[in-house]
């Protein structure tokens, strides 16, 4: 059976957007003037609306707050030269939203709620997306459980929202990483591959800690060994070693299958390199270091875009890279940016036009 869903619209009679300038703004601080929001209840979906950006009254007892039933996505939109606005990508993230959903035990979101709800609140917001170097339109859908009343089960209701937050870089400049051999972000079986809140959770205090010593993320490493890398904090990690780019696979299912890692995957073979997506011992790494070869570190994200690492630190073994020097990153950041910005050739079909 097909439901067709109605999305009422109610427009904000001010808009905050000569608020402030739309250059230079931190990562998601600031949000436009609407978002979607629908509810789940008695097995389908209701109460789609679009409506000004507004706080939510939500009961102490909410099961998402104490159960941490809640996923979400990350994606970007854009604008052309000729200004027209681009989501960068949306049914890969719409997919991976709801294999979150069904790891979570949570009901997957439609399709026509999902990509058109997204498709008419930025065409509502669509002001909004800067038009400037490194800046873009984030998008967050996020769905969480509803239930008002405390007891360990799936809920029986949940709440679907869109927000939108114009941005600039997540990171400004390249990064340094400690690799992490105490904490564990994710082990075989567990939810590494969904984008749960809670896998957010338990990385803090990791990365706080990395921070104490002067680093900007951690780089996760497998639950048995901590030997065989996995992931930099909210970025699958990549590293090129001579023309070879290598990438941890995806068959543990301990990290995030990325968007943008599939398409760094896919534009670093147009770029004729080879590509080994394997299981990656730190050790190799070290090795390739310490023999001379030419390295290079970066992590993919869509907050991120592509990150440069300039420093990895493993136990009391220091690595540095001068990322001025480095070839195959930058070219590959330089490329995605055309794309998504369109200035070059949209050949895949990554690009949907409001």
């Amino acid at each position: 059976m097909v439901v067709t869903h109605n999305i009422a619209v109610t427009k904000t009679e001010r808009s905050k957007l000569n608020d402030f300038p739309l250059e230079n703004l931190p990562f998601g601080k600031y949000f436009t003037d609407h978002m979607l929001e629908a509810d789940f209840e008695n097995g389908e979906w209701k109460n789609i609306e679009i409506k000004p950006y507004q706080p939510l009254l939500l009961s102490p007892s909410l099961a998402a707050l104490h159960y941490g039933q809640a996923i979400f996505e990350g994606i970007k939109a854009y604008k052309d030269p000729t200004g027209n606005a681009f989501i960068f990508r949306p049914y890969d993230n719409f997919k991976r939203f709801n294999v979150s959903a069904e790891r979570m035990q949570m009901p997957t979101v439609p399709e026509e709620i999902f990509i058109e709800g997204m498709r008419r609140l930025i065409e509502l917001d669509s002001n909004w997306i800067p038009a400037y170097e490194n800046h873009s339109l984030y998008i967050r859908p996020f769905l969480f459980s509803s239930d008002e009343m405390i007891g360990v089960r799936p809920s029986e209701t949940y709440k679907f929202m869109i927000i939108l937050s114009p941005t600039g870089p997540y990171y400004a400049a390249p990064m340094r990483i400690y690799v992490e051999e105490k904490y564990t972000r994710a082990a075989p079986g567990g939810i590494g591959f969904a984008k749960a809140a809670g896998n957010y959770a338990g990385s803090m205090l990791a990365t706080a800690e990395a921070k104490k010593q002067g680093y900007d993320q951690v780089l996760w490493t497998d639950a048995f060994e901590h030997k065989y890398v996995q992931e930099i904090g909210t970025m699958n990690v990549f590293f090129v070693i001579g023309d070879t780019v290598l990438t941890p696979d995806l068959e543990s299912e301990t990290i995030l299958s990325g968007v943008t890692r599939d398409t760094a995957l896919t534009i670093v073979k147009e770029m004729g390199l080879n590509v080994e997506e394997r299981p990656v011992h730190i050790d190799e790494i070290i090795n390739a270091y310490k023999s001379g070869k030419a390295v290079e570190v970066f992590g993919t994200g869509t907050a991120a875009t592509i990150a440069m690492i300039r420093e990895l630190k493993y136990q009391d073994f220091v690595m540095k890279f001068d990322t001025d020097k480095w070839k195959i990153a930058p070219e590959l950041k330089r490329r995605l940016d055309a794309v998504r910005t369109g200035n070059a050739e949209d050949k895949h079909g990554w690009m949907f036009k409001i």
